[in-house]
């Protein structure tokens, strides 16, 4: 599903005009990304939550040379579905 497919279904479900619909979604992913940005944890009840996390620098090996080198620090973004979004995924 792209950004459109979700404007287009907000705009079939909900009955904003087309442009109302573009600028909900683009507001909502806006406050979503920085919010993240920001470092702080998003929690949507019956979906999940987003967190950003710290990796720590660490030691890895070039697959081609062999060579060991160090891979940098670096933020990740997880998602962990809530117990609703895996229940209803697996149809129970």
């Amino acid at each position: 599903m792209t950004k459109a497919d979700i404007v287009e279904r907000i705009y079939e479900k909900v009955g904003f005009s087309k442009k109302e619909s573009a600028e909900l979604v683009e507001t909502v992913f806006d406050l979503i990304k920085s919010t993240l940005e920001e470092g702080d944890k998003i929690k949507i009840a019956g979906f999940g939550n987003f967190v950003v996390k710290e990796k720590a620098d660490r030691r890895g090996r070039n697959p081609q040379t062999g060579e060991e080198i160090t891979i940098s620090a670096r933020k990740i973004l997880t998602f962990k579905p809530s117990q609703v979004l895996k229940a209803a995924i697996n149809n129970q």
